[in-house]
């Protein structure tokens, strides 16, 4: 064998070896986007841009698969603030390809063409009031998001983004450490929760935090599998485990369906 070759095959083994030897090299990196806006014509403006430039641009950009979500209004309980929201779910394969996007979509001629009434937007006429960012670590256990296997109409659906604040950041690993180790992801699996991703939040305006999303048919569906899910004999082992009380501080948990134009 050639020095040039001995050389090569020595860079090949060194590169698996660092990514056998680091447990985020095969893991993806999530950003959940959520617009904060207030009238029928800011989100008009949104689902324009998100349909028409934004979500073409990450497909040109090797992202293939972008969800965007909208709640689910209960019209018995009417919201009590005006504050409305969109979500956009982007997975990365890593976090260099988060960081890069930027780059990316600034030389995309087609995206800044497509998205001008967006990102030219004047300050009297936003198309939005805010927009807040949450980065995402997979789980381990979990470690690339899944597309759900649904057949119901997307109006019908729904999906359920739920978050697990923890008490201390040694309090929320252990949270954590229950998906995984525990294989609280497993049983979530054998019930069919049809999950999108798990995942601990890195960077966020409430930590520390988990999210992870699971989607079903619809709400009857969903009360469905939650009842199979409480009376599970597993899931009543794993939750009375000495190691695995009062992990959880808060739960927050969010209702929403898939536009017309989400990939997810």
């Amino acid at each position: 064998m050639s020095k040039i070759s001995l050389i090569c095959l020595f860079a090949l083994l060194q590169s698996a070896a660092l990514f056998a030897f680091n447990p985020m090299a095969s893991r993806e990196f999530y950003e959940l986007k959520v617009y904060h806006f207030k009238t029928a014509e800011q989100e008009q403006k949104l689902d324009d841009y998100l349909q028409k430039a934004y979500l073409p641009a990450m497909h040109r950009a090797g992202i293939a698969k972008v969800g965007v979500f909208k709640p689910i209004i209960n019209t018995a309980t009417p919201a009590a603030t005006d504050d409305r929201l969109l979500y956009v779910f982007v997975p990365f394969r890593s976090r260099d390809d988060f960081f890069k996007l930027d780059e990316k979509l600034a030389k995309d001629k087609q995206y800044l063409t497509d998205g001008a009434a967006y990102l030219d937007a004047v300050y009297n006429a936003p198309p939005y009031d805010r927009i807040e960012t949450i980065l995402l670590n997979a789980f381990e256990k979990s470690p690339h998001f899944n597309l759900p296997e649904l057949t119901s109409a997307r109006k019908d659906r729904v999906y359920e983004l739920r978050s697990y604040e923890g008490h201390t950041e040694k309090i929320s690993k252990n949270k954590i450490d229950m998906f995984n180790q525990g294989d609280e992801i497993g049983l979530f699996k054998r019930l069919g929760f049809n999950a999108v991703f798990y995942a601990e939040v890195v960077a966020g305006s409430r930590m520390p935090n988990l999210m992870y999303l699971t989607t079903f048919e619809n709400k009857a569906a969903r009360d469905a599998h939650w009842d199979s899910f409480g009376k599970d004999d597993y899931w009543k082992k794993l939750s009375a485990m000495p190691n695995y009380q009062k992990n959880v501080s808060r739960n927050d948990t969010r209702f929403l369906y898939p536009t017309d134009y989400s990939d997810i």
